[in-house]
């Protein structure tokens, strides 16, 4: 048990260590550790959790470290992979309200920022990309893919109204 609340907390110290970008750039590496690298979720698991996450507030990497951590260990495993998680970002989010005034105006560390965020763009789009492949001879997850891209990139409904119009609509169609 101590083992895997160690492995809990070390892979979602990872996942919490590496997460730039916001949200959905931290997927592919959270789907590294709990699928691939410890299998504590199934490939067909991990994409459920990533549906059942959507529906509820919060960090998506909180929400994985807390199913996947009591999945395995239970409410010690929930708290192991949340320190995790939450460590490194608590921690450099507190040493940069005070260094951040010091480099602002610095296009060295400008540079750095803006070529992290063209590589999340990257990344965003590929684990997208799996979830529409992996999906592409199902034509009821692929209306409602282009369902959500219709109404968020042109319509540009409010992303709640079409989380719960998609839950209720799953309800009659799927």
């Amino acid at each position: 048990m101590f083992s895997s609340l160690i492995d809990l907390f070390l892979s979602f110290l990872k996942v919490g260590s590496f997460s730039f970008g916001g949200a959905y750039s931290l997927i592919p590496l959270i789907e590294t550790e709990v699928v691939k690298n410890h299998a504590w979720l199934t490939n067909d698991e991990f994409l459920k959790v990533l549906g059942m996450v959507e529906v509820f507030p919060g960090a998506i990497s909180i929400k994985y470290a807390t199913y996947t951590g009591y999945k395995v260990a239970g409410v010690a495993g929930v708290i192991a992979a949340n320190i995790g998680n939450m460590f490194t970002p608590v921690v450099l989010i507190w040493l940069a309200t005070y260094f951040y005034s010091l480099v602002e105006k610095n296009k060295f560390v400008f540079r750095g920022f803006e070529g992290i965020k063209y590589a999340i763009i990257g990344m965003i789009i590929a684990i997208m990309s799996k979830y529409l492949f992996t999906n592409s001879g199902n034509w009821k997850a692929l209306s409602f893919i282009v369902l959500g891209f219709t109404l968020t990139f042109w319509l540009k409904l409010h992303p709640i109204v079409i989380v719960l119009g998609a839950a209720l609509l799953a309800l009659v169609v799927l």
